[in-house]
């Protein structure tokens, strides 16, 4: 990762994601607080954190081809500049709760080209394989120590400064990240061509059998996620007290950053390649073992060896973006992040229903392992065939 980091583009484009994911997080404490604080309502406060995530669903298939059309590193500087704007409006106190919603819409809305344009430049600043899954790494690192930081501490900066302050240093972080983008990576062309039909690259996407696998690995993070909205009642099963639910939120993330952290340093791009389907079906057999109800100790060792294992995914994305051609990028890029986010929702409501109908949180959660692995084999079987076949044409390229 040492080298990746060395690299001035990819620092650059590093600082610029890691500020908008803190940033993102923040947001969303502060303005949970601010409409609870307003309201009085939990509907309410419900109401407008789902807004930080559903548009980026309606988004990610459309918005994020823009990211094929125009260079991509003005779409990051434009697209951070107008959230700022958008962030500094949601900051001025008063703001009608109409309006405020409106704001949360169009600002994950402009996330959408932001996220695929990140990606495909990545891919475009390291030429070499090695390297460029190592950039990965980091930022995956990084990503999630950013979702620890910003949820833990933000609640923590927007009790010190209030919602209002918290929002304005956002909309500042996203001024620095266009800054930093604009000066230190270089303008490259457009990608793609203006006239490209509209949705060619979703139609590429899955015309490809290879992409197809790659899409079910990412999908399966779905049931891997369960566990993560049933915190609360998995706490209170167990007989933990209320903090633990943090530390159960906590285990997750923590555990994918050691496995990164290990396969980065370890493992080969090619045999990280290797070991996906291994490391996915681990990923969903480590919760089976909460069929036994463990005590909170043990729970949070599953539940960091499950995250650890699910660093696979680093390189199913990687693996991704490599195997589509540059002007298809950004919107295949969409087509990624959308369906694992749909993925990642779907699982958690059938997480909380599947516990409703059983009784039981630690029954749902092994319910679930079990689901996973079944449904691994098969992709695993298949990602075999596709990467033994792409190494044939492709030596070299495992």
């Amino acid at each position: 990762m040492s080298a990746a980091i060395r690299n001035p583009e990819f620092r650059a484009l590093w600082v610029a994601e890691a500020q908008s994911v803190l940033g993102d997080h923040l947001t969303t404490v502060a303005l949970a607080i601010m409409v609870y604080d307003r309201t009085g309502s939990a509907l309410w406060a419900a109401i407008v954190y789902a807004l930080t995530f559903l548009p980026a669903l309606a988004g990610g298939l459309g918005l994020s081809q823009i990211a094929d059309r125009y260079p991509r590193r003005t779409v990051l500087v434009v697209a951070a500049t107008i959230q700022a704007g958008l962030v500094a409006l949601m900051a001025i106190p008063g703001t009608p709760l109409a309006l405020l919603c409106v704001l949360v819409v169009f600002v994950r809305l402009v996330g959408a080209p932001v996220n695929a344009a990140q990606n495909a430049l990545t891919r475009e600043v390291f030429t070499d394989d090695e390297l460029y899954l190592r950039s990965q790494d980091l930022r995956g690192i990084t990503s999630n120590i950013a979702i620890l930081v910003g949820l833990g501490g933000g609640g923590l900066l927007v009790t010190a400064v209030g919602p209002s302050w918290a929002l304005a240093l956002d909309a500042v972080s996203f001024l620095v990240a266009a800054l930093v983008v604009r000066l230190l990576v270089r303008r490259r062309p457009a990608a793609g061509a203006p006239d490209d039909a509209w949705f060619g690259a979703v139609q590429w996407v899955f015309g490809q059998r290879r992409l197809r696998v790659l899409l079910a690995f990412s999908w399966l993070v779905g049931l891997a996620v369960i566990p993560e909205g049933l915190a609360a009642p998995l706490a209170h099963q167990i007989g933990a007290a209320d903090q633990a639910v943090g530390w159960l939120l906590a285990a997750d993330p923590v555990g994918f950053i050691i496995g990164t952290f290990i396969l980065s340093r370890f493992v080969s791009a090619e045999n990280r390649r290797r070991v996906m389907g291994a490391l996915a079906t681990a990923a969903s057999a480590f919760l089976i073992a909460f069929a036994i109800e463990p005590s909170l100790p043990v729970a949070l060792v599953l539940l960091a060896l499950a995250g650890a294992a699910g660093a696979y995914i680093i390189t199913v994305g990687a693996t991704f973006i490599t195997w589509v051609p540059n002007e298809l990028r950004g919107g295949a890029g969409g087509v990624y992040r959308t369906g694992l986010r749909v993925a990642q929702g779907i699982g958690v409501a059938l997480g909380g229903v599947l516990a409703d109908l059983v009784g039981s949180a630690t029954t749902a959660i092994a319910i679930a392992g079990i689901a996973g692995v079944v449904c691994t084999i098969p992709v695993a079987l298949s990602w075999t065939k596709v990467r033994t076949a792409q190494e044939t044409a492709t030596p070299g390229l495992a």
